[in-house]
This record gives structure tokens, sequence and C-alpha cells, in this order.
């Protein structure tokens, strides 16, 4: 088996292009390091509908440029095979380590097979690509990201020619002619032959983003932004400045791009700590609110001075933003289907339902939600918005940044604040209050063990709670294709449970729905549900062995 193992890694170093992972390998060889050798040739890393993401690292099971060179020249096969031959490739990159050396690869694969390919000019957020797919009439385009993922991981996200990212079965065709590359030298790879977009795309985007406001609207709310050390933070500056918004504070240590990531562990405004450098200029210039990316920009967060007089700033979970812009657009008279994913908050459709809007439920990720036929707003609880599916088929962080500034600027006008817009929801529609449970491990088979454990014996009751409905996703519903995940309904509570598609995760998603009736009823309703959820949580851990 060593010998094999060796011979493998041997074979992988000869067509290695990076000097980088040549000499990374090359060391662990020399060494005869059989453990780190076998984890990164134990198989490869798998693309799938969120195409590829994993630590960089030369070998099949860590992300580099023979691995990106495998993948491009994939999708152009698959391309090609539908008929694609000379179409458009276009190609976005963030700010990480090997972003740049990925992208230009892609486009020089895609050159090579007879596609023409175009990449955008500098790191740009995701949305911008998402948005150019649709503008220029590309046939597919490419992101080289890993999102919120740590500082050592990379990754590639694939969108096809309407703009939104790959959906089963075009996942497991691209990866069957992805395994179908024999030898890197059979990919053509020439040195020149793509084209280097202009700011033209970039000015055509921040155009599009002025279409989310309503014309006359206030725009006076106070800001305090933070990058996450990632590409957002020219493209949000330039957006709000054409909506005529106060420029925001910046979170000077967060503002640049910086693929180290140095003042977080996890550059995720939803990780513990991850906000605190912002919390801490909100406290010095006492803004209405706090806006951040995370470090690609498509997903957005929002935080608050918390009422009574404290001082202190809470981040708005991803539901109660998806409440708030839903509520925003309806009172502006939007019209077509509210969409969200079974993991968010069930809110969403009260407010779709009272206002006479459709409303849809989807699997999780934007892949599905921008699929909704007649889609006007989609959500997803992990910070993800589309306030406007007709330019960005995808989630969106710059224009649901506008679009939450723009509500809490209204607000302010009415001596108002988001809070009190969130009381008004639950008075009227119940407090729905969510929460997760998330574990991350470095033993990928503890996830499978719970969701077995769960799926042999699922629990009866959660938090004194009866267990009305248990549903095995894998098996599909009548509205949802099948997904490895387990849905229980409650009297009053709902749980899913999911491995993430991202992460070493085994994620847990919480929320309970308890009726409130008027304002004087909040704080009770408020520690009721707190209540509910830390117990649910107890008990769910408890029957996941987690």
């Amino acid at each position: 088996m060593q010998d094999g193992l060796t011979a493998r890694a041997k074979a992988w170093l000869a067509e290695d292009p990076d000097a980088e992972t040549r000499e990374e390998l090359a060391k662990l060889i020399d060494a005869e390091d059989t453990p780190e050798l076998a984890a990164r040739f134990s198989g490869t890393l798998q693309f799938g509908t969120a195409g590829l993401r994993g630590e960089l690292g030369a070998g099949p099971m860590r992300m580099n440029r023979s691995v990106v060179i495998r993948a491009a020249a994939g999708l152009a096969a698959y391309l090609k095979a539908r008929g694609q031959t000379g179409g458009l490739v276009v190609v976005g990159y963030d700010a990480r380590h090997k972003s740049a050396d990925f992208a230009r690869d892609t486009a020089a694969v895609m050159t090579g097979a007879g596609l023409r390919a175009a990449v955008l000019p500098r790191p740009l957020p995701t949305p911008v690509l998402a948005y150019a797919i649709r503008h220029l009439g590309a046939v597919a385009g490419v992101e080289v990201t890993a999102s919120h993922n740590p500082p050592r991981d990379n990754g590639y996200k694939v969108y096809l020619g309407d703009g939104s990212q790959i959906v089963p079965p075009a996942d497991t065709e691209i990866a069957a002619e992805i395994a179908a590359i024999a030898s890197l030298a059979d990919v053509p790879r020439p040195d020149s032959g793509w084209e280097t977009l202009d700011d033209g795309v970039l000015d055509a985007y921040l155009e599009r983003t002025d279409a989310v406001l309503a014309a006359g609207s206030p725009r006076t709310a106070r800001t305090v932004y933070t990058a996450m050390h990632g590409v957002g933070k020219e493209t949000l500056l330039a957006a709000f400045a054409r909506a005529g918004f106060p420029e925001p504070v910046l979170v000077a240590e967060q503002a640049d791009p910086d693929p180290d990531f140095p003042t977080v562990a996890f550059p995720n405004p939803e990780e513990p700590g991850a906000m605190d450098l912002a919390f801490a200029k909100a406290r010095e210039t006492d803004p209405d609110l706090i806006i951040a990316n995370d470090p690609d920009a498509d997903r957005c967060a929002a935080a608050v001075k918390e009422g009574g007089g404290s001082g202190d700033w809470r981040m708005l979970r991803g539901d109660e933003v998806g409440a708030l812009l839903a509520e925003h657009l309806v009172r502006r008279g939007a019209r077509g289907t509210f969409a969200e994913s079974i993991v968010s908050s069930s809110l969403l459709g009260r407010i779709a339902e009272k206002a006479g809007l459709p409303y849809e439920e989807t699997l999780t990720g934007f892949k599905w939600i921008a699929r909704v036929e007649g889609l006007r707003y989609g959500y997803e609880e992990a910070l993800g918005y589309c306030v406007d599916p007709e330019g960005v088929r995808d989630k969106d962080g710059i224009t649901a940044a506008l679009l939450i500034t723009e509500l809490a600027s209204e607000l302010r006008s009415e001596g108002r604040t988001l809070l009190d817009l969130l009381d008004d929801l639950a008075v009227e529609h119940g407090l729905h209050a969510t929460d997760q449970l998330s574990v991350r491990v470095d033993d990928l088979s503890l996830i499978s063990d719970a969701m077995r454990r769960l799926r042999e014996q699922p629990p009866t009751r959660l938090a004194g709670l009866a267990v009305t409905k248990a549903e095995d996703l894998t098996q599909g519903t009548d509205t949802l294709p099948p997904t490895d995940g387990l849905r229980y309904t409650l009297d009053g509570a709902r749980v899913i449970v999911r491995p993430s598609g991202t992460e070493p995760k085994l994620k847990c998603y919480l929320e309970v729905v308890v009726p409130v009736g008027t304002h004087d009823n909040l704080p009770a309703a408020r520690a009721k549900a707190t209540e509910l959820l830390t117990t649910i949580k107890r008990d769910l851990s408890a029957a996941a062995g987690i």
C-alpha cells in the first residue's frame, strides 16, 4: 500500500504546474509522511452543487492548480457537449490565497477548449460575477471563492447561463467529465487569448443597485461597515455613495482584503468574536446600524443597538433581517413570489400570506431559491438575501445592505428602529424565534453517526413538546427533491438536522413560535421562546449523541 501511495504522489508531482505545491509534495514524499500522503491521496475532492471547496495544498484531496485545471476542463467539456462551443465563460475571484491563479488557469483552459473567456478586472464581490453572466450573455460563470471559510481554504463555484448556481444533474454530469480527464497534459492551456474585463461590468452592476431603493426614500441612516478582510469595501462604498447615504464608517482593521484574516478566527459575521471590532467602532461613533459583509460580499449581516438604554450592540439573526426586508418590500408594494429555504423561519410565509403573495419553500441554498418561478424576494437564514432577482440570481450582500439601510432610514424618520418593527411583526404574526445547534468536527464519521442515530431512534418529544411528524428528507416530499436531512414538526416548533454542504459541520435549525397578542406580552413571550430553544437544543444534542 505504501508503494502504491508513493507512486500516486510521484505521478501527481510530475504534472503539478505549481512550484509551491510541488515543493510541498516533494517534502512529504522525501519524509515518507504516510499519514499526510494518505490524507491527500485517499480520493479526490468531490465536485458537487457547491462546486469545489477545501483546504489549499498539494494532492487530489486539496484545492490547488491541478485540481482547478481539471475542474475547468470538465466544465468546458460539459458545455461543449451541450453545443456551447464558442460560448463565453466569465470568471471572477476573491482575494484569497491562489484565487487569482485559479481564475487565470480557468480562463486558459476555457480558451484552449474553444470557448471564450473573460476575467473580472480584479478581486470583486461574488454578486458582481453572478450579475456579469447574464449581463454579458455568458453560457457559464465561475467564481473562485471559499466565501466565509477559514483562511486555509479556497473554492470554485459554478453558474450556468441563467445566472444561478448549478443544481443536479449538472453537478454529477460535470463531475463525470472531470473524472474522464486522464492527464493534465491532455488539457490545452494557452498563455493568452482571453479577455480581462474593464470596469464596465462593475459600473453596470452599480447602476443596477440603485433600482432596489424606492425613489425619494429617506437616505439618512448612519452605518458602521466591516468588509471582514474581504472584497466588499470598494463596491459597497460606491453603491452607498450613488444612493446618497452617509458614507459608512469603516472598521479599519478589517476594511482591506487580507487572505490571512488576521483579526478573526473564522471570517464569518455569525461566528463568535467576528463582530467585536465592529461593535467597538459603533460604541465610538453611535451609528444607526452596523453592516457587515462576509469576505466575498454575497452575505450581509446587520447589528443594532439593544433597547433599554444598555448601549449594547447585537447581531440580528438572518431570519430577523429576512423578515424585515420582506415586510419592507411588502409595504413598498412588491409583487411576485417570496421564497426561502426550509431551514429559514416560517415567518416569511406568514408575511407573504397576509400580503396575498405567492410563497415557496426550497431546499437549502440559493441554487434552489434563485430558480423559483416569478421570484421577487428570497432569503436564507445564513445571512443570504436576494432582493433584485432580475439583476442577480443569487444572494447579494451589497444590495441587501442598501435595502436594510433604507428601511432603517425610513424608521428613523418616524422615530423608530428596526427592533420596533420586529416587535410589531411578533405581535402580528407570533414571536418566531430561531436558533442553531452547529457542531464542527474533525472526523466526518461523527456526522454520519449522528444522522444514523437519529434515523434509527427518532426523538418522540423535544423540550416536552410531542413530535407530531418526523420526515426523512432523503425520500423527498411532495414539494422538495431528496436531500440528506431530517425534519421534525412539533406543536409550536420545528427542527431540521442536516450535514453542512460546505463545511465539516452538523447543523440543526430550530424554530419556536410563541403567540404574543399585545406588545406588553413580548417580554414573557421572549423568555418562553428562549427557554424552549435551550431545552430543544439540549434534548436534540442528547438524541443525536453530539
